[in-house]
Protein backbone atom coordinates (compact mmCIF):
# COMPACT_ATOMS: atom_id res chain seq x y z
CA UNK A 1 0.00 0.00 0.00
CA UNK A 2 2.98 2.29 0.33
CA UNK A 3 3.24 4.82 3.11
CA UNK A 4 0.46 4.72 5.67
CA UNK A 5 0.50 8.46 6.32
CA UNK A 6 1.08 10.96 3.55
CA UNK A 7 1.06 14.75 3.71
CA UNK A 8 -0.22 17.05 1.00
CA UNK A 9 2.33 19.32 -0.60
CA UNK A 10 2.63 22.57 1.26
CA UNK A 11 0.65 21.36 4.25
CA UNK A 12 1.76 22.07 7.77
CA UNK A 13 3.62 19.52 9.84
CA UNK A 14 1.41 16.98 11.61
CA UNK A 15 -0.15 18.47 14.72
CA UNK A 16 -0.92 15.20 16.47
CA UNK A 17 1.20 14.44 19.50
CA UNK A 18 4.11 12.03 19.02
CA UNK A 19 3.33 8.53 20.15
CA UNK A 20 5.84 8.54 22.99
CA UNK A 21 3.47 11.07 24.60
CA UNK A 22 0.51 8.76 24.04
CA UNK A 23 1.81 5.45 25.25
CA UNK A 24 2.46 4.15 21.74
CA UNK A 25 5.35 4.08 19.30
CA UNK A 26 7.29 7.08 18.05
CA UNK A 27 6.13 6.44 14.47
CA UNK A 28 3.18 4.81 12.78
CA UNK A 29 4.93 1.60 11.81
CA UNK A 30 3.25 -0.38 14.57
CA UNK A 31 6.40 -2.34 15.46
CA UNK A 32 6.88 -1.28 19.05
CA UNK A 33 5.41 -4.25 20.90
CA UNK A 34 5.86 -7.15 18.47
CA UNK A 35 8.50 -9.56 17.31
CA UNK A 36 8.84 -10.81 13.74
CA UNK A 37 6.00 -13.29 14.22
CA UNK A 38 3.51 -10.62 15.30
CA UNK A 39 3.32 -11.97 18.84
CA UNK A 40 3.88 -10.06 22.05
CA UNK A 41 7.46 -9.66 23.20
CA UNK A 42 8.53 -12.65 25.31
CA UNK A 43 8.21 -12.04 29.02
CA UNK A 44 9.92 -13.87 31.88
CA UNK A 45 7.92 -16.77 33.34
CA UNK A 46 5.28 -15.37 35.68
CA UNK A 47 5.55 -15.82 39.42
CA UNK A 48 2.33 -17.74 40.00
CA UNK A 49 2.68 -17.79 43.75
CA UNK A 50 1.56 -20.45 46.16
CA UNK A 51 -0.73 -23.16 44.73
CA UNK A 52 -4.23 -23.32 46.19
CA UNK A 53 -6.49 -26.38 46.26
CA UNK A 54 -9.78 -26.22 48.17
CA UNK A 55 -12.77 -28.53 48.56
CA UNK A 56 -15.67 -26.10 48.24
CA UNK A 57 -18.82 -28.26 48.37
CA UNK A 58 -20.42 -31.61 47.57
CA UNK A 59 -21.30 -32.05 43.91
CA UNK A 60 -24.62 -33.60 44.87
CA UNK A 61 -25.53 -30.50 46.91
CA UNK A 62 -25.66 -28.21 43.87
CA UNK A 63 -28.60 -28.07 41.50
CA UNK A 64 -28.14 -27.78 37.76
CA UNK A 65 -28.28 -24.11 36.78
CA UNK A 66 -27.08 -22.97 40.23
CA UNK A 67 -24.35 -20.45 41.05
CA UNK A 68 -22.54 -20.14 44.37
CA UNK A 69 -19.90 -17.80 45.71
CA UNK A 70 -17.29 -20.00 47.42
CA UNK A 71 -14.20 -19.28 49.52
CA UNK A 72 -10.88 -20.43 48.10
CA UNK A 73 -7.65 -19.74 49.94
CA UNK A 74 -8.43 -16.26 51.20
CA UNK A 75 -10.30 -15.26 48.05
CA UNK A 76 -13.60 -16.08 46.38
CA UNK A 77 -14.79 -17.74 43.19
CA UNK A 78 -18.09 -18.07 41.38
CA UNK A 79 -18.90 -21.79 41.23
CA UNK A 80 -21.30 -22.77 38.44
CA UNK A 81 -23.10 -26.02 37.71
CA UNK A 82 -24.62 -26.10 34.25
CA UNK A 83 -25.61 -29.13 32.18
CA UNK A 84 -24.09 -31.32 34.87
CA UNK A 85 -20.63 -29.75 34.58
CA UNK A 86 -18.81 -27.48 37.03
CA UNK A 87 -16.79 -24.36 36.31
CA UNK A 88 -15.23 -21.72 38.56
CA UNK A 89 -14.69 -18.10 37.56
CA UNK A 90 -13.92 -14.73 39.11
CA UNK A 91 -16.83 -13.71 41.33
CA UNK A 92 -17.03 -10.00 40.48
CA UNK A 93 -18.02 -8.34 37.22
CA UNK A 94 -14.99 -6.80 35.53
CA UNK A 95 -16.93 -3.59 34.81
CA UNK A 96 -17.74 -2.08 38.23
CA UNK A 97 -17.34 -5.11 40.51
CA UNK A 98 -20.92 -6.34 40.89
CA UNK A 99 -21.32 -9.72 42.66
CA UNK A 100 -22.09 -12.10 39.80
CA UNK A 101 -23.73 -14.63 42.10
CA UNK A 102 -26.65 -12.18 42.18
CA UNK A 103 -26.80 -12.12 38.39
CA UNK A 104 -28.35 -14.49 35.86
CA UNK A 105 -27.09 -17.84 34.55
CA UNK A 106 -28.72 -18.71 31.25
CA UNK A 107 -27.78 -20.38 27.96
CA UNK A 108 -24.11 -20.77 28.78
CA UNK A 109 -23.42 -17.29 30.08
CA UNK A 110 -23.56 -15.22 33.24
CA UNK A 111 -25.13 -11.76 33.03
CA UNK A 112 -24.15 -9.05 35.52
CA UNK A 113 -27.09 -7.82 37.66
CA UNK A 114 -26.00 -4.18 37.55
CA UNK A 115 -25.15 -3.18 33.99
CA UNK A 116 -25.72 -6.28 31.88
CA UNK A 117 -22.19 -7.42 30.98
CA UNK A 118 -22.16 -11.10 29.95
CA UNK A 119 -19.48 -13.75 30.42
CA UNK A 120 -19.14 -17.28 29.05
CA UNK A 121 -19.99 -19.60 31.92
CA UNK A 122 -17.27 -22.11 30.95
CA UNK A 123 -14.36 -19.89 29.94
CA UNK A 124 -15.12 -16.55 31.63
CA UNK A 125 -14.64 -14.73 28.31
CA UNK A 126 -16.63 -11.52 28.00
CA UNK A 127 -19.43 -11.82 25.43
CA UNK A 128 -21.42 -8.63 25.94
CA UNK A 129 -20.61 -5.30 27.46
CA UNK A 130 -20.10 -2.63 29.01
CA UNK A 131 -16.97 -4.19 30.55
CA UNK A 132 -13.81 -4.87 28.55
CA UNK A 133 -12.07 -7.64 30.46
CA UNK A 134 -12.89 -11.31 30.97
CA UNK A 135 -13.14 -13.23 34.22
CA UNK A 136 -10.28 -15.33 35.59
CA UNK A 137 -10.93 -19.06 35.23
CA UNK A 138 -9.98 -21.67 37.82
CA UNK A 139 -9.51 -25.41 37.44
CA UNK A 140 -12.34 -27.55 38.84
CA UNK A 141 -12.34 -31.28 39.51
CA UNK A 142 -14.83 -33.60 41.19
CA UNK A 143 -13.30 -36.23 43.46
CA UNK A 144 -15.58 -38.62 45.37
CA UNK A 145 -18.45 -36.11 45.18
CA UNK A 146 -16.17 -33.33 46.43
CA UNK A 147 -15.91 -30.26 44.18
CA UNK A 148 -12.30 -29.09 44.25
CA UNK A 149 -11.15 -25.70 42.95
CA UNK A 150 -7.47 -25.32 42.08
CA UNK A 151 -5.60 -22.09 41.39
CA UNK A 152 -2.68 -20.08 42.71
CA UNK A 153 -2.30 -16.95 44.77
CA UNK A 154 -1.31 -14.67 41.88
CA UNK A 155 -4.30 -15.60 39.73
CA UNK A 156 -6.64 -15.31 42.69
CA UNK A 157 -5.44 -11.78 43.40
CA UNK A 158 -6.37 -10.56 39.91
CA UNK A 159 -10.11 -9.83 39.51
CA UNK A 160 -9.82 -9.41 35.73
CA UNK A 161 -8.33 -11.34 32.84
CA UNK A 162 -7.41 -9.90 29.48
CA UNK A 163 -7.92 -12.14 26.47
CA UNK A 164 -4.80 -13.15 24.59
CA UNK A 165 -3.98 -10.59 21.92
CA UNK A 166 -1.73 -10.53 18.89
CA UNK A 167 0.54 -7.68 17.83
CA UNK A 168 1.63 -6.20 14.52
CA UNK A 169 3.79 -8.33 12.27
CA UNK A 170 6.34 -6.16 10.40
CA UNK A 171 5.67 -7.92 7.11
CA UNK A 172 1.91 -7.22 7.27
CA UNK A 173 1.06 -3.85 5.70
CA UNK A 174 -2.73 -4.21 5.97
CA UNK A 175 -4.21 -1.14 7.66
CA UNK A 176 -7.43 -1.16 9.67
CA UNK A 177 -8.24 2.44 10.55
CA UNK A 178 -10.64 3.46 13.33
CA UNK A 179 -11.89 7.05 13.32
CA UNK A 180 -13.10 7.86 16.82
CA UNK A 181 -11.86 7.17 20.33
CA UNK A 182 -14.85 6.03 22.39
CA UNK A 183 -16.28 2.71 23.52
CA UNK A 184 -16.92 1.37 20.01
CA UNK A 185 -13.42 2.33 18.89
CA UNK A 186 -11.47 0.68 21.70
CA UNK A 187 -13.61 -2.46 21.61
CA UNK A 188 -13.07 -2.77 17.87
CA UNK A 189 -9.31 -2.35 18.25
CA UNK A 190 -9.08 -4.91 21.05
CA UNK A 191 -11.28 -7.41 19.22
CA UNK A 192 -9.09 -7.20 16.11
CA UNK A 193 -6.04 -8.11 18.18
CA UNK A 194 -7.92 -10.77 20.16
CA UNK A 195 -8.93 -12.42 16.89
CA UNK A 196 -5.33 -12.59 15.73
CA UNK A 197 -5.18 -9.66 13.30
CA UNK A 198 -1.49 -8.81 12.75
CA UNK A 199 -1.83 -5.85 10.42
CA UNK A 200 -1.69 -2.23 11.53
CA UNK A 201 -4.45 -0.96 13.83
CA UNK A 202 -4.66 2.84 13.88
CA UNK A 203 -7.12 4.80 16.02
CA UNK A 204 -7.52 8.52 15.26
CA UNK A 205 -9.51 10.64 17.72
CA UNK A 206 -9.97 14.39 17.89
CA UNK A 207 -9.88 14.23 21.69
CA UNK A 208 -6.63 14.80 23.61
CA UNK A 209 -7.22 11.70 25.74
CA UNK A 210 -6.89 7.98 25.33
CA UNK A 211 -10.33 6.24 25.33
CA UNK A 212 -12.10 6.82 28.65
CA UNK A 213 -15.24 5.78 30.55
CA UNK A 214 -17.61 8.40 29.14
CA UNK A 215 -20.74 7.50 31.19
CA UNK A 216 -18.93 8.65 34.32
CA UNK A 217 -18.61 12.22 33.01
CA UNK A 218 -22.01 13.35 34.26
CA UNK A 219 -21.78 11.33 37.48
CA UNK A 220 -18.32 12.51 38.55
CA UNK A 221 -17.74 15.89 36.93
CA UNK A 222 -14.40 16.45 38.65
CA UNK A 223 -12.77 13.31 37.19
CA UNK A 224 -9.81 13.71 34.84
CA UNK A 225 -9.32 11.98 31.52
CA UNK A 226 -6.44 10.05 33.04
CA UNK A 227 -8.56 8.83 35.95
CA UNK A 228 -11.31 7.72 33.56
CA UNK A 229 -8.99 5.99 31.07
CA UNK A 230 -10.13 2.52 30.00
CA UNK A 231 -6.55 1.40 29.28
CA UNK A 232 -3.19 2.94 30.15
CA UNK A 233 -0.56 4.11 27.68
CA UNK A 234 1.47 0.94 27.97
CA UNK A 235 -1.44 -1.22 26.81
CA UNK A 236 -1.63 0.47 23.42
CA UNK A 237 2.13 0.24 23.00
CA UNK A 238 2.39 -3.44 23.91
CA UNK A 239 -0.37 -4.49 21.51
CA UNK A 240 0.57 -2.13 18.68
CA UNK A 241 -2.64 -0.14 18.65
CA UNK A 242 -1.53 3.21 17.25
CA UNK A 243 -3.48 6.06 18.88
CA UNK A 244 -3.40 9.49 17.25
CA UNK A 245 -4.94 12.06 19.58
CA UNK A 246 -6.13 15.54 18.57
CA UNK A 247 -6.62 14.09 15.10
CA UNK A 248 -9.91 15.22 13.55
CA UNK A 249 -11.14 13.65 10.31
CA UNK A 250 -12.45 16.09 7.70
CA UNK A 251 -13.35 13.79 4.81
CA UNK A 252 -13.44 10.17 3.63
CA UNK A 253 -12.76 9.18 0.02
CA UNK A 254 -14.33 5.73 -0.15
CA UNK A 255 -13.28 4.80 -3.73
CA UNK A 256 -9.64 5.69 -2.94
CA UNK A 257 -9.90 4.35 0.63
CA UNK A 258 -8.30 7.44 2.16
CA UNK A 259 -9.23 9.58 5.17
CA UNK A 260 -8.11 13.22 5.30
CA UNK A 261 -7.55 15.02 8.59
CA UNK A 262 -7.70 18.64 9.70
CA UNK A 263 -3.90 18.94 9.76
CA UNK A 264 -3.69 17.99 6.07
CA UNK A 265 -2.48 14.46 6.64
CA UNK A 266 -4.08 11.50 4.92
CA UNK A 267 -4.24 7.86 6.00
CA UNK A 268 -4.92 5.09 3.52
CA UNK A 269 -6.87 2.11 4.82
CA UNK A 270 -7.89 -1.40 3.84
CA UNK A 271 -10.87 -1.44 6.22
CA UNK A 272 -12.37 1.54 8.05
CA UNK A 273 -14.54 1.85 11.15
CA UNK A 274 -16.24 5.21 11.73
CA UNK A 275 -17.18 5.67 15.39
CA UNK A 276 -17.14 9.43 15.94
CA UNK A 277 -20.10 9.47 18.33
CA UNK A 278 -22.54 12.26 18.97
CA UNK A 279 -22.06 15.87 19.93
CA UNK A 280 -24.23 17.87 22.33
CA UNK A 281 -26.98 19.89 20.68
CA UNK A 282 -26.48 23.57 21.57
CA UNK A 283 -29.21 25.92 22.70
CA UNK A 284 -29.82 28.67 20.14
CA UNK A 285 -31.63 31.15 22.37
CA UNK A 286 -30.17 34.68 22.47
CA UNK A 287 -27.23 34.92 24.84
CA UNK A 288 -26.23 31.28 24.47
CA UNK A 289 -22.68 32.44 23.70
CA UNK A 290 -22.27 33.98 27.16
CA UNK A 291 -19.52 32.67 29.41
CA UNK A 292 -20.75 29.81 31.64
CA UNK A 293 -23.44 28.56 29.26
CA UNK A 294 -21.91 25.11 28.90
CA UNK A 295 -22.18 21.79 27.12
CA UNK A 296 -20.83 18.58 28.65
CA UNK A 297 -18.83 16.40 26.29
CA UNK A 298 -15.31 16.00 27.70
CA UNK A 299 -13.48 15.67 31.02
CA UNK A 300 -12.31 19.28 30.60
CA UNK A 301 -15.95 20.37 30.28
CA UNK A 302 -16.84 18.40 33.40
CA UNK A 303 -13.96 19.82 35.41
CA UNK A 304 -14.90 23.38 34.46
CA UNK A 305 -18.57 22.83 35.28
CA UNK A 306 -17.72 21.27 38.65
CA UNK A 307 -15.47 24.18 39.55
CA UNK A 308 -17.84 26.93 38.42
CA UNK A 309 -20.99 25.51 40.02
CA UNK A 310 -19.97 24.99 43.63
CA UNK A 311 -21.81 27.41 45.89
CA UNK A 312 -23.42 29.10 42.88
CA UNK A 313 -26.83 29.20 41.17
CA UNK A 314 -26.93 26.37 38.64
CA UNK A 315 -29.54 26.02 35.89
CA UNK A 316 -29.84 22.86 33.81
CA UNK A 317 -31.70 23.04 30.52
CA UNK A 318 -33.07 19.65 29.51
CA UNK A 319 -34.20 16.58 31.43
CA UNK A 320 -31.97 14.06 29.69
CA UNK A 321 -30.13 11.47 31.75
CA UNK A 322 -27.01 13.62 31.52
CA UNK A 323 -28.87 16.70 32.73
CA UNK A 324 -30.49 14.92 35.64
CA UNK A 325 -27.23 13.28 36.71
CA UNK A 326 -25.62 16.73 36.71
CA UNK A 327 -28.51 17.98 38.85
CA UNK A 328 -27.88 15.15 41.31
CA UNK A 329 -24.17 16.00 41.37
CA UNK A 330 -24.83 19.64 42.30
CA UNK A 331 -27.58 19.03 44.87
CA UNK A 332 -25.95 19.97 48.16
CA UNK A 333 -22.94 21.56 46.41
CA UNK A 334 -24.58 24.50 44.61
CA UNK A 335 -26.50 27.38 46.15
CA UNK A 336 -29.49 26.44 44.00
CA UNK A 337 -30.24 23.88 41.28
CA UNK A 338 -33.01 24.54 38.77
CA UNK A 339 -34.07 22.23 35.93
CA UNK A 340 -35.92 23.50 32.85
CA UNK A 341 -37.76 20.96 30.71
CA UNK A 342 -40.08 21.09 27.70
CA UNK A 343 -42.24 18.13 28.81
CA UNK A 344 -44.53 17.76 31.80
CA UNK A 345 -42.37 15.11 33.49
CA UNK A 346 -38.63 14.40 33.40
CA UNK A 347 -37.85 11.16 31.55
CA UNK A 348 -41.53 10.90 30.58
CA UNK A 349 -40.85 9.94 26.96
CA UNK A 350 -38.49 7.11 27.94
CA UNK A 351 -39.68 5.97 31.37
CA UNK A 352 -43.31 7.12 31.45
CA UNK A 353 -45.15 9.58 33.66
CA UNK A 354 -45.22 7.40 36.79
CA UNK A 355 -41.52 6.60 36.94
CA UNK A 356 -40.61 10.11 35.78
CA UNK A 357 -42.70 11.64 38.57
CA UNK A 358 -41.03 9.39 41.13
CA UNK A 359 -37.59 10.52 39.96
CA UNK A 360 -38.69 14.15 40.02
CA UNK A 361 -39.84 13.75 43.62
CA UNK A 362 -36.48 12.21 44.52
CA UNK A 363 -34.73 15.32 43.14
CA UNK A 364 -37.14 17.73 44.79
CA UNK A 365 -36.47 16.13 48.17
CA UNK A 366 -32.83 17.13 47.63
CA UNK A 367 -33.78 20.75 46.90
CA UNK A 368 -33.84 20.70 43.09
CA UNK A 369 -36.55 22.93 41.56
CA UNK A 370 -38.30 22.07 38.30
CA UNK A 371 -39.73 24.38 35.64
CA UNK A 372 -41.54 22.01 33.31
CA UNK A 373 -43.56 22.64 30.13
CA UNK A 374 -41.08 25.43 29.68
CA UNK A 375 -38.09 26.62 27.71
CA UNK A 376 -35.42 29.29 27.53
CA UNK A 377 -36.27 32.61 25.88
CA UNK A 378 -32.98 34.34 26.62
CA UNK A 379 -29.73 34.11 28.55
CA UNK A 380 -28.84 37.45 30.16
CA UNK A 381 -25.42 38.45 31.38
CA UNK A 382 -23.11 41.20 32.58
CA UNK A 383 -19.69 41.83 31.08
CA UNK A 384 -20.09 38.77 28.89
CA UNK A 385 -20.85 36.41 31.78
CA UNK A 386 -24.16 34.67 32.50
CA UNK A 387 -26.36 36.14 35.23
CA UNK A 388 -29.97 35.13 34.48
CA UNK A 389 -32.04 32.69 32.44
CA UNK A 390 -35.40 33.99 31.16
CA UNK A 391 -38.07 31.32 30.64
CA UNK A 392 -41.05 31.08 28.30
CA UNK A 393 -43.30 31.25 31.37
CA UNK A 394 -41.99 34.74 32.08
CA UNK A 395 -39.99 33.64 35.12
CA UNK A 396 -36.38 34.70 35.48
CA UNK A 397 -33.91 32.38 37.21
CA UNK A 398 -30.66 33.59 38.79
CA UNK A 399 -27.86 31.71 37.06
CA UNK A 400 -24.11 31.72 37.51
CA UNK A 401 -23.80 28.55 35.46
CA UNK A 402 -26.06 26.83 32.93
CA UNK A 403 -25.55 23.33 31.55
CA UNK A 404 -27.44 22.57 28.35
CA UNK A 405 -28.45 18.92 27.96
CA UNK A 406 -31.05 18.79 25.20
CA UNK A 407 -29.78 15.80 23.27
CA UNK A 408 -27.04 14.98 20.79
CA UNK A 409 -26.60 14.93 17.04
CA UNK A 410 -24.42 12.51 15.05
CA UNK A 411 -20.89 13.78 14.51
CA UNK A 412 -20.92 13.00 10.79
CA UNK A 413 -20.77 16.31 8.90
CA UNK A 414 -17.34 15.40 7.54
CA UNK A 415 -18.95 12.51 5.64
CA UNK A 416 -21.30 14.64 3.53
CA UNK A 417 -19.39 13.89 0.31
CA UNK A 418 -18.41 10.31 1.18
CA UNK A 419 -21.29 8.60 -0.61
CA UNK A 420 -22.24 6.74 2.58
CA UNK A 421 -26.01 6.48 2.95
CA UNK A 422 -27.41 8.23 6.03
CA UNK A 423 -30.67 8.67 7.91
CA UNK A 424 -30.99 11.93 9.87
CA UNK A 425 -27.22 12.18 10.02
CA UNK A 426 -26.66 8.59 11.22
CA UNK A 427 -24.87 6.08 8.99
CA UNK A 428 -27.07 3.28 7.67
CA UNK A 429 -25.52 -0.12 8.36
CA UNK A 430 -26.58 -3.71 7.81
CA UNK A 431 -26.58 -6.59 10.31
CA UNK A 432 -22.79 -6.77 10.11
CA UNK A 433 -22.34 -3.03 10.83
CA UNK A 434 -21.16 -2.38 7.26
CA UNK A 435 -22.26 0.85 5.59
CA UNK A 436 -23.41 1.25 2.00
CA UNK A 437 -19.73 1.55 1.01
CA UNK A 438 -17.51 -1.51 0.75
CA UNK A 439 -14.91 -1.92 3.50
CA UNK A 440 -16.46 0.88 5.60
CA UNK A 441 -18.19 0.08 8.89
CA UNK A 442 -19.89 2.26 11.51
CA UNK A 443 -20.59 1.81 15.22
CA UNK A 444 -21.93 3.61 18.26
CA UNK A 445 -24.12 6.69 18.42
CA UNK A 446 -23.72 7.42 14.70
CA UNK A 447 -24.96 4.00 13.53
CA UNK A 448 -28.49 3.48 12.21
CA UNK A 449 -28.65 -0.27 12.64
CA UNK A 450 -31.16 -3.16 12.53
CA UNK A 451 -32.15 -4.18 16.08
CA UNK A 452 -33.00 -7.90 16.33
CA UNK A 453 -35.44 -7.56 19.22
CA UNK A 454 -37.38 -4.95 17.19
CA UNK A 455 -37.79 -7.35 14.25
CA UNK A 456 -34.86 -5.77 12.46
CA UNK A 457 -36.23 -2.22 12.55
CA UNK A 458 -33.39 0.24 12.02
CA UNK A 459 -32.77 2.44 15.05
CA UNK A 460 -30.19 4.85 16.44
CA UNK A 461 -29.51 4.37 20.16
CA UNK A 462 -26.82 6.21 22.13
CA UNK A 463 -26.00 3.62 24.79
CA UNK A 464 -22.46 2.89 25.98
CA UNK A 465 -23.10 -0.85 26.12
CA UNK A 466 -24.43 -0.91 22.57
CA UNK A 467 -21.50 1.11 21.26
CA UNK A 468 -19.10 -1.54 22.54
CA UNK A 469 -21.24 -4.35 21.14
CA UNK A 470 -21.23 -2.55 17.78
CA UNK A 471 -17.45 -2.22 17.93
CA UNK A 472 -16.96 -5.94 18.52
CA UNK A 473 -19.39 -6.92 15.76
CA UNK A 474 -17.74 -4.52 13.32
CA UNK A 475 -14.28 -5.89 14.11
CA UNK A 476 -15.37 -9.49 13.52
CA UNK A 477 -16.82 -8.52 10.16
CA UNK A 478 -13.83 -6.41 9.17
CA UNK A 479 -12.08 -9.77 9.50
CA UNK A 480 -14.68 -11.41 7.26
CA UNK A 481 -16.38 -13.59 9.88
CA UNK A 482 -19.95 -12.84 8.78
CA UNK A 483 -21.31 -12.28 12.30
CA UNK A 484 -24.69 -10.58 12.69
CA UNK A 485 -25.24 -8.04 15.45
CA UNK A 486 -27.31 -9.39 18.35
CA UNK A 487 -27.44 -7.51 21.63
CA UNK A 488 -30.20 -6.18 23.86
CA UNK A 489 -29.98 -2.45 24.70
CA UNK A 490 -29.11 -2.04 28.38
CA UNK A 491 -28.53 1.25 30.18
CA UNK A 492 -28.45 2.61 33.70
CA UNK A 493 -28.44 5.86 35.61
CA UNK A 494 -27.18 6.58 39.12
CA UNK A 495 -28.73 9.46 41.07
CA UNK A 496 -28.38 10.06 44.83
CA UNK A 497 -26.97 6.58 45.27
CA UNK A 498 -30.01 4.99 43.61
CA UNK A 499 -29.55 2.99 40.41
CA UNK A 500 -32.21 2.60 37.77
CA UNK A 501 -31.61 -0.12 35.18
CA UNK A 502 -33.33 -0.54 31.82
CA UNK A 503 -33.24 -3.22 29.14
CA UNK A 504 -35.01 -3.36 25.80
CA UNK A 505 -36.29 -0.87 23.26
CA UNK A 506 -39.42 0.86 24.51
CA UNK A 507 -40.08 3.34 21.70
CA UNK A 508 -43.82 3.67 21.13
CA UNK A 509 -44.92 2.03 24.39
CA UNK A 510 -48.61 2.52 25.15
CA UNK A 511 -48.84 1.52 28.79
CA UNK A 512 -46.65 0.97 31.84
CA UNK A 513 -47.34 -1.90 34.24
CA UNK A 514 -45.81 -1.32 37.67
CA UNK A 515 -44.80 -4.17 39.96
CA UNK A 516 -43.85 -3.16 43.50
CA UNK A 517 -43.80 0.31 45.05
CA UNK A 518 -42.71 3.53 43.38
CA UNK A 519 -42.97 5.35 46.71
CA UNK A 520 -40.49 2.93 48.28
CA UNK A 521 -38.29 3.02 45.15
CA UNK A 522 -38.51 -0.76 44.88
CA UNK A 523 -40.26 -1.53 41.64
CA UNK A 524 -40.25 -3.08 38.19
CA UNK A 525 -41.76 -1.12 35.29
CA UNK A 526 -42.89 -2.95 32.14
CA UNK A 527 -43.27 -0.90 28.95
CA UNK A 528 -46.09 -2.48 26.97
CA UNK A 529 -47.40 -2.08 23.44
CA UNK A 530 -50.41 -4.21 22.57
CA UNK A 531 -49.71 -7.52 24.28
CA UNK A 532 -45.91 -7.26 24.12
CA UNK A 533 -43.44 -5.99 26.71
CA UNK A 534 -40.93 -3.83 24.82
CA UNK A 535 -38.66 -2.94 27.74
CA UNK A 536 -38.24 -3.41 31.48
CA UNK A 537 -36.84 -0.98 34.07
CA UNK A 538 -36.27 -1.45 37.78
CA UNK A 539 -34.93 0.10 40.95
CA UNK A 540 -33.75 -1.98 43.92
CA UNK A 541 -35.08 -5.17 42.32
CA UNK A 542 -31.96 -6.83 40.92
CA UNK A 543 -31.57 -9.01 38.93
CA UNK A 544 -34.99 -8.54 37.28
CA UNK A 545 -33.75 -6.36 34.41
CA UNK A 546 -30.86 -8.74 33.73
CA UNK A 547 -33.34 -11.63 33.68
CA UNK A 548 -35.60 -9.79 31.24
CA UNK A 549 -32.61 -8.96 29.04
CA UNK A 550 -31.70 -12.66 28.80
CA UNK A 551 -35.24 -13.54 27.74
CA UNK A 552 -35.15 -10.80 25.09
CA UNK A 553 -31.73 -11.96 23.90
CA UNK A 554 -33.07 -15.47 23.35
CA UNK A 555 -35.64 -14.06 20.92
CA UNK A 556 -38.63 -14.40 23.22
CA UNK A 557 -41.00 -11.62 24.27
CA UNK A 558 -42.63 -11.12 27.65
CA UNK A 559 -46.38 -10.51 27.47
CA UNK A 560 -48.69 -8.13 29.27
CA UNK A 561 -49.96 -11.14 31.21
CA UNK A 562 -46.38 -11.89 32.29
CA UNK A 563 -45.98 -8.32 33.50
CA UNK A 564 -49.24 -8.41 35.41
CA UNK A 565 -48.35 -11.76 36.98
CA UNK A 566 -45.00 -10.39 38.16
CA UNK A 567 -41.35 -11.34 37.85
CA UNK A 568 -41.59 -14.32 40.20
CA UNK A 569 -43.86 -15.88 37.59
CA UNK A 570 -42.11 -15.13 34.30
CA UNK A 571 -38.52 -15.71 35.40
CA UNK A 572 -39.24 -19.45 35.09
CA UNK A 573 -38.93 -18.85 31.32
CA UNK A 574 -35.16 -18.53 31.72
Amino acid sequence: MGSLVSRKKGSASPSSKPQDDQGGNSDISGKGGANSEGAAKPLPPPDVGKPIEVKVCKASDMQDGEMREVDIGGGKALLIKEDGEFSALGHKCTHYGAPLVKGVLCNGRVRCPWHGACFNSKTGDIEDFPGLDSLPKFEVTVENDNVVVKTNKKVLEKPKRMKEMSCHSPDNDTVYLIVGGGGAAITCAETLRQEGFKGKVVMATKEPHLPYDRPKLSKALDSTGEALALRDKNFFSVYDIEVLTEKEATSVDCPSKVVTFADGQTIAYDKLLIATGGKPRPCTSPGSDLENVCLLRSPADGNYIAQQGKGKNVVIVGTSFIGMEVAAYFAGKASSVSVVGVSSTPFGRVLGEQVGSMLRKMHEEKGVKFYMNNGVVEFKGENGKLKEVVLQSGETLPADLCIVGIGVTPNTEFLSDSGIEMTRGALDVDKTMQTSQDHVFAAGDIAHFPLPMADGEKVSIGHWQLAKAHGRCAALNMLGQGVEFNSVPFFWTMQYGKSLRYAGYGAGFEDVVIEGSLDDMQFVAYYVKGDDVLAVASMNRDPVVAQAAEIMHSGRTLSRADAEAGSDSWKSQL
